[in-house]
């Protein structure tokens, strides 16, 4: 049976390493979608200013094909899936995993910015309905912990939830 996971977030919410925590106590192969757009090459440009690569969306989809497993990244909610779950983290937090990762300044802000603005998550409600989302917050939390939310959503555990975890203070 194909079963479709996407972990998303704002990076520096803990996708990558959760995605690997919970591929490794099921059945699920995990796709990191950031390495497959570099390694692959499926981008149109890099934006200088960012430092990053402008994924091709369709050369992504077309590269995916029928995929199945988790697909990993703060765009895999752009994909297909029957689950989405979306990673969060306050801004204060994330700044700090941020700056641990090198991040520019500039990055660390604007991501700051959309953790507390709820972007990502908003795309993947409008996308994939609020009976299809699970919000799990990873502040002070260790990977493991989180990859039980994750692992009880996917089995039926928990009930899918939305709009529980609020970082608008931080602005």
């Amino acid at each position: 049976m194909t079963r479709r996971l996407v972990i998303t977030g704002t990076p520096g919410t803990g996708k990558t390493t959760v995605s690997d925590l919970v591929a490794a106590r099921t059945d699920l192969d995990v796709i990191h979608l950031n390495d497959a757009i570099r390694e692959e090459e499926l981008f149109t440009e890099r934006d200088a200013d960012r430092d990053s690569l402008v994924a091709d969306v369709d050369a992504v989809a077309e590269w995916l094909g029928e995929w199945d497993g988790i697909l990993d990244s703060h765009l895999a909610h752009l994909f297909d899936a029957d689950e989405a779950v979306v990673l969060r983290c306050h801004p204060e937090e994330l700044k700090e995993r941020l700056r641990e990762r090198d991040e520019s300044e500039a990055k660390v802000a604007e991501n700051a910015e959309s953790e507390a603005l709820d972007v990502i998550l908003a795309e993947t409600v409008e996308r994939f309905g609020e009976e299809s989302v699970y919000e799990i917050d990873t502040t002070d939390r260790p990977p493991e912990s989180v990859a039980d939310d994750v692992i009880a959503a996917i089995e039926g555990e928990m009930d899918p939830c939305v709009g529980t975890v609020d970082f608008i203070d931080y602005l």
